[in-house]
């Protein structure tokens, strides 16, 4: 799905067939102007959509960007201004604010985690727990915020984790079934093991083949350890019970990435709001 085409599935989501309220009570020539006022510290993202909804609302809607995506942006801030139709402005309103509230709350629960982890090697990315229909724009603030994607999809990385190893048969055995449906499809895409426990890091170790490690619900300790006997013979990343408290500490062992799901499945949108301008 394009960005043109959730902008028009959603407003058609929203509109029906019609906003009642502001063909009623706003005149069809009524021009007007608003800001986008910001209400909360953190980062700014989905100005560029936000955009891209207004003029897909309207194309002669106005808009004049003054605070861009990855601005850092404090209460009282005004990110842009929008001018034109006063109809099509209130019609674009929410889908706007929609995107560009959630978008920031995830650019700046990002931004906030990369900078516990300052000076370290490590680089923090996000995981396929994220909205339906919404993944781009989620894992675009994401990259706003500092932070780098996994995968897109199920299409573009195999990653092989504990249900496929145990429905495969073992680790060496799902590990050659992917090797070779990969061979047979002419593909050629990234391999990750999700591993337990250090036994099934030494296991796949011996098998070989793959591109990436990742070592989950491990502590600390155990993290160091497993980033030791790994031995940059692959590309390492931790997962599972990382939070604000325990990053520094994960990103000390050495880890070249750290995956966390809460980054787009449990932040709080940042507030801001819409407002016209007499």
């Amino acid at each position: 799905m394009t960005i043109e085409e959730f902008i028009a599935k959603a407003l058609e989501e929203d509109l029906g067939d019609g906003d009642h309220t502001s063909l009623s009570t706003i005149p069809k020539e009524a021009k007007g102007k608003a800001r986008l006022l910001v209400k909360q510290e953190g980062i700014l993202a989905g100005v560029d959509i936000a955009k891209k909804v207004f003029n897909q609302v309207d194309p002669n809607l106005e808009i004049e960007i003054q605070i861009g995506d990855g601005s850092k942006i404090r209460p009282g801030d005004e990110a842009f201004y929008i001018s034109g139709s006063s109809q099509s402005i209130v019609i674009g309103e929410r889908l706007a604010l929609n995107i560009m509230q959630r978008m920031s709350g995830i650019a700046t629960h990002t931004n906030r985690l990369t900078q516990l982890i300052k000076g370290t090697k490590t680089k923090i990315l996000d995981t396929r727990k994220t909205t339906p229909n919404f993944r781009y724009f989620e894992k675009l603030a994401v990259k706003i915020g500092g932070g780098h994607n996994h995968r897109m999809g199920l299409y573009d990385r195999v990653m092989i984790k504990d249900n496929h190893i145990d429905f495969a048969g073992g680790i060496e055995m799902a590990i050659r079934k992917v090797k070779n449906y990969l061979d047979e499809k002419g593909k050629n895409i990234p391999i990750e093991v999700e591993a337990r426990n250090m036994e099934e890091i030494r296991e796949i170790l011996k098998v070989g083949g793959i591109d990436r490690i990742l070592i989950d619900n491990f502590s600390p300790g155990e993290t160091h350890e497993a980033i030791k006997l790994i031995d940059h013979k692959f590309e390492t990343e931790s997962s599972g019970g990382i939070t604000e408290i325990n990053i520094r500490e994960y990103a000390e062992t050495g880890v070249d990435f750290i995956s966390i799901g809460a980054l787009t499945h449990q932040v709080r949108s940042l507030d801001m709001s819409l407002k016209a301008m007499k």
